[in-house]
C-alpha cells in the first residue's frame, strides 16, 4: 500500500501563509485522485480540498475557498496545499489522502490511504 507523508505544518500568525506537502512512496500515486482533510481538537475530521489525477479538476470546502489552493506534481509524486489568509479556525491536524480512483471525491470513505498528519496552528 502506498505510504503518504505530510510536511510543512507549523505555527503561523493569523493572516499568514503555509504550504503543506505530501510525498507518496509509489508512482501509482499519479493514477489516482488525492485530497486534504483536517481535524481540529474536539471535532470530527473534515474535507478541505481534493484534486483529480490529472490536476485539472479541484474541489474545496466552502470554508477555505479563495484562500487555499491544492495542486500536484505527478513527476515528483507530490501533492501540495497552499494556505493563505490563515485564520485561527484553520488550526488542525492536516491529513493527506489518496483514493484508488482517478476522479475527484470529497467524502472520507472515498479515500483508501492516509498520511499521519501535520499540525497547523494559527495564532490570533
Amino acid at each position: 500500500q502506498v505510504q503518504l507523508v505530510e510536511s510543512g505544518g507549523g505555527l503561523v500568525q493569523a493572516g499568514g501563509s503555509l504550504r503543506l506537502s505530501c510525498a507518496a512512496s509509489e508512482h501509482t500515486f499519479t493514477l489516482y485522485a488525492t485530497g486534504w482533510f483536517r481535524q481540529a481538537p474536539g471535532k470530527e475530521r473534515e474535507f478541505v480540498a481534493a484534486i483529480s489525477w490529472s490536476g485539472v479538476i479541484t474541489r474545496y470546502a466552502d470554508s477555505v475557498k479563495g484562500r487555499f489552493s491544492i495542486s500536484r506534481d505527478n513527476a515528483k509524486n507530490m501533492q501540495y496545499l497552499q494556505m493563505n489568509s490563515l485564520k485561527p479556525e484553520d488550526t488542525a491536524v492536516y491529513y493527506c489522502a489518496m483514493r484508488q480512483n482517478p476522479d475527484v471525491a470529497t467524502g472520507q470513505a472515498d479515500f483508501d490511504s492516509w498520511g499521519q498528519g501535520t499540525q497547523v496552528t494559527v495564532s490570533s
